[in-house]
């Protein structure tokens, strides 16, 4: 299975040169280390950040510098700083070409959970929202089971719902898979030493498999 490093590594081979990209908690703001230096793309996150760079490291630490995640980043020349409400008229105005969040729940139709966990503590729903209704493109990094192995994957959602038929692209620690537009999950890639067999066996939604699948390539 893919480490958390390796799913962002495989996530920033989807980034497409001149794009504007959110990245969610989790997972996705370690594609940040990861895109090509030949590509020029500016990364926006929601608490007002535009041009975010690769994680700094421990003597470039700036406590005023932070995420939507809290956690502390390096910001990129020509990097601008503006309030949440300038940022969420940015991500509501249709200017985030691709989106990259975490999820707990992702249906074979594109509907995405990943908000509220019913009786546990949340903080809020954040901005993933706003951002599922208004990416051109979203990209979703996750866990193929939850920590008890039941498929996250599945024929419909059973936590609330952050947004609908949205979810173009999944990169879990076993497989890259498409959502179809008719519904499905059309299996792509699989992680190195994952057969498909296993994957069939942990995806509880409809999977579609045409031909060999081929495993995941590193460089």
């Amino acid at each position: 299975m893919l480490t958390k490093d390796q799913i962002a590594q495989r996530i920033a081979k989807e980034v497409k040169n001149g794009q504007y990209i959110n990245l969610g908690i989790g997972i996705p703001t370690l594609v940040a280390n990861y895109i090509p230096e030949d590509l020029d793309v500016v990364l926006q996150s929601e608490n007002g950040l535009l041009g975010i760079g690769p994680f700094p490291t421990e003597a470039e630490v700036d406590p005023d510098l932070i995420n939507a995640g809290k956690q502390t980043i390096t910001l990129a020349k020509g990097s601008a700083l503006f309030n949440s409400a300038e940022s969420f008229a940015m991500i509501r105005g249709g200017h985030v070409h691709l989106t990259i969040l975490g999820a707990m729940e992702v249906s074979e139709n594109g509907d995405i959970a990943n908000w509220k966990i019913p009786g546990k503590m949340v903080k809020g729903m954040g901005g993933a929202m706003d951002l599922v209704a208004s990416a051109d493109n979203i990209i979703v990094a996750m866990q193929h089971c939850s920590k008890s192995g039941e498929s996250k994957l599945l024929s419909a959602c059973s936590l609330p719902i952050t947004g609908i038929r949205c979810v173009k692209k999944i990169v879990s620690d076993l497989a890259v898979l498409e959502v179809l537009p008719e519904g499905g999950f059309l299996l792509k890639e699989r992680a190195p030493g994952v057969s498909v067999e296993e994957i069939k066996s942990k995806t509880a939604g409809k999977l579609i498999i045409e031909g060999e699948i081929p495993e995941m390539i590193f460089d």
